[in-house]
Order: C-alpha cells, then sequence, then structure tokens
C-alpha cells in the first residue's frame, strides 16, 4: 500500500514537471556569439537548407568582428524607422534576393549616420515545417543578413538577432501569397534611453 502511495505521487511529480516544461512562453532568445564572434549555442547554424545536418550546411558566418553584447530590450525601438527596408526570403532558404540588396544598403547608411543607433534584425518563417526547424530558419535568416550589413561597413557588434520562427506572422492565411509575406526579416532601429 505504501509502495503505491509513493509511486502514484513520483508519477504525479513527473506530470506536473513535464506540463511545467511544456507550458512556457518566454520571448525568443537574442542570439548570442563568443568573442570570436561564433554562435556560442546549439546546432542551429549547422541546419542546413531542407533541414539536413552537417558541417557548414547552414551557410551563414557571423560577419566577423565582435557580435552584439548589448540587450536590445533594455533600448527604445523604433520599428517604422526601417519598416520599410523589410527584406523577403525565397522558400527554405537563407539567402538574400538581389532585389533586396538596395534595401540592406538603406539600413547600413541608416546606421552608418547615427553612431549611437544599434539594430535588431527579427527572422521570421512562414507556417510550413516543424517549430524548430522554423525556428533555426529564421536565425539562419536573421544572420545572413547580419553578416550582409557586415560587409557594407557596420560593425556587427551593434546588431542583434532574434528568430521567431513562424510565431508572428504579418499576413493571415495558408497560400503562397500569405506565406510571401511571413518569410521575412524585419529590422528595429534601437536608440539608448
Amino acid at each position: 500500500m505504501k509502495l503505491s502511495k509513493f509511486f502514484n505521487l513520483l508519477l504525479m511529480g513527473l506530470l506536473c514537471g513535464i506540463a511545467a516544461v511544456g507550458c512556457g512562453t518566454s520571448k525568443p532568445p537574442v542570439t548570442k556569439f563568443d568573442s570570436n564572434g561564433q554562435n556560442g549555442g546549439g546546432k542551429t547554424g549547422d541546419i542546413g537548407e531542407g533541414g539536413k545536418l552537417g558541417p557548414g550546411a547552414g551557410g551563414v558566418g557571423p560577419g566577423g568582428g565582435e557580435a552584439a553584447t548589448f540587450d536590445p530590450d533594455s533600448m527604445n525601438p523604433d520599428r517604422a524607422a526601417l519598416a520599410a527596408q523589410t527584406i523577403y526570403f525565397d522558400l527554405d532558404s537563407s539567402a538574400i534576393r538581389s532585389d533586396d540588396q538596395s534595401k540592406l544598403e538603406a539600413v547600413a547608411s541608416a546606421l552608418k549616420s547615427d553612431a549611437s543607433a544599434k539594430l535588431l534584425i527579427e527572422g521570421d518563417c512562414d507556417e510550413r515545417g516543424t517549430e524548430e526547424y522554423n525556428r533555426s530558419l529564421g536565425e539562419r535568416r536573421a544572420l545572413a543578413a547580419r553578416e550582409a550589413l557586415a560587409t557594407r561597413g557596420v560593425d556587427p557588434g551593434r546588431i542583434a538577432t532574434r528568430s521567431f520562427g513562424e510565431d508572428r506572422p504579418s499576413a493571415t492565411g495558408h497560400d503562397e501569397s500569405a506565406w510571401r509575406k511571413n518569410r521575412r526579416d524585419e529590422f528595429v532601429l534601437l536608440h539608448p534611453r
């Protein structure tokens, strides 16, 4: 009888623990890099197009230099300033399209003209794919834009990235016209408080 009560309590504790872990509602993490500009956590940089694992499969480097060490949530966001510069991606791709290169130039110019400003790049995906894959793809998209800005002379230490995966669609619907608008990077200009 005592053994049965023990197992019931153990089972209840285990189920409560699993439920608590599965019910988290935290913000997506900001991508952190070590002092060498390398992604310090997880294997997200190793997941390539199509979700295949392998060395270098992601194709997105850190852009060189020191990466963001600031907390974007402690700064004043200006979403309107660069809203027109949102870039879009093809299905299952983190490659920046040629028709979005001028938008990256405009973002780089805005950062170069205001030395106190920082940038948050938010990577988003459409609803297709698993949650984990879309989170990884959103991160690769944000990192691709970060690298492109670094090649345009923007210090990568002024740029933070965040992946929302499929969690923040800009267009509702379950067809290509909606999905096309949801595969994107948004740029948020940040100013000190």
